[in-house]
């Protein structure tokens, strides 16, 4: 009986364990997601390199598909300027290493300085190395109608 109830209570202590590592993970792709976004908005070069990787696949709804030096160059010259972006509907699958997010991006745009707005569906692709959530992908399609 003993060995019955020692196998429960370490089975029930590991399903707590894991929950709490999944939530605080998930929590660190949520400000990784925002501090990415917010770089995008206020144009940082340097930020947007340390968070993405030098193979960074960046699509884009038109089907245009930008490494990290073009993606980072699109935003700092303001070919690509964000004035504000918001998310709705956004989650998080974690596997290991690997975190895909999904959500609703609004956004207000400056685009070689002509006002616009855009509504787009996000897929984002995190690796964690280092301890640091880095984004490898995304791409970008119009919402279905």
């Amino acid at each position: 009986m003993k060995h019955l109830f020692l196998s429960t209570f370490l089975l029930f202590m590991v399903g707590v364990a894991t929950s709490y590592g999944q939530k605080k993970a998930a929590e660190s792709i949520k400000q990784a997601v925002s501090k990415l976004n917010k770089a995008m908005v206020d144009a940082d070069g340097t930020t947007l390199y340390k968070m993405t990787y030098p193979n960074l696949s960046y699509g884009h709804s038109s089907g245009v598909i930008q490494n990290q030096k073009e993606f980072v160059e699109g935003i700092t010259s303001g070919r690509s300027d964000f004035v504000s972006i918001d998310l709705t509907d956004q989650s998080i699958e974690i596997i290991g290493n690997t975190a895909t997010v999904r959500h609703m991006l609004s956004a207000k745009t400056f685009d070689n300085k002509v006002p616009g707005t855009v509504r787009l569906e996000i897929l984002l692709v995190w690796v964690k190395t280092h301890g640091n959530w880095k984004l490898l992908a995304r791409q970008a399609v119009k919402p279905a109608k």
